[in-house]
């Protein structure tokens, strides 16, 4: 992977499958999720069902899947607005730092300006300064703190 060719970003393809399941196994492990082959296979046929929100981005360079960037849309009431939902970014860590995570939020930001969205949005872990890093040169931080909250057992 000592290859620095600028990745070519594209909606994630049935022939993706191998490595988009190595990529999203690793990204889990990194944010320490248990293992769960369910939940792997459950978000593949997400991203495979046209109707369903959930959509997904790669990023390629060489015939070698480096990144993805898994995303939705959403309307805002409170601004009367819609945007793009950032879910999950991962890069491979062997091609981090060759701008494939800048190339997939650039995609992203294009996107919306293409759909006539006011935003695209996104949460990351308080410790992920090394993310932080290249966010913080591309959008602003925001001041709000976000909550969870279980459903409720009747």
């Amino acid at each position: 992977m000592a290859t620095t060719t600028i990745p070519t970003i594209r909606p994630l393809a049935p022939a993706d499958e191998c490595r988009w399941r190595v990529l999203f196994r690793e990204y889990r492990e990194f944010y320490k999720l248990p293992e769960s082959e369910d939940i792997v296979s459950r978000a593949w046929g997400w991203f495979m069902d046209p109707r369903h929100e959930c959509k997904a981005l790669v990023a390629e360079a060489d015939g070698e899947i480096l990144g993805f960037a898994h995303h939705r849309r959403f309307s805002s009431p409170y601004t009367g607005t819609t945007g793009l939902f950032l879910d999950d970014l991962f890069t491979d860590p062997a091609a981090r730092g060759r701008g494939v995570g800048r190339a997939l939020i650039g995609r992203l930001t294009e996107m919306a300006t293409a759909e006539g969205r006011a935003v695209v949005q996104w949460v990351t872990a308080e410790d992920n300064h090394q993310a932080q890093a290249l966010y913080n040169t591309l959008a602003t931080r925001t001041s709000w703190v976000t909550y969870e909250a279980e459903p409720s057992a009747k």
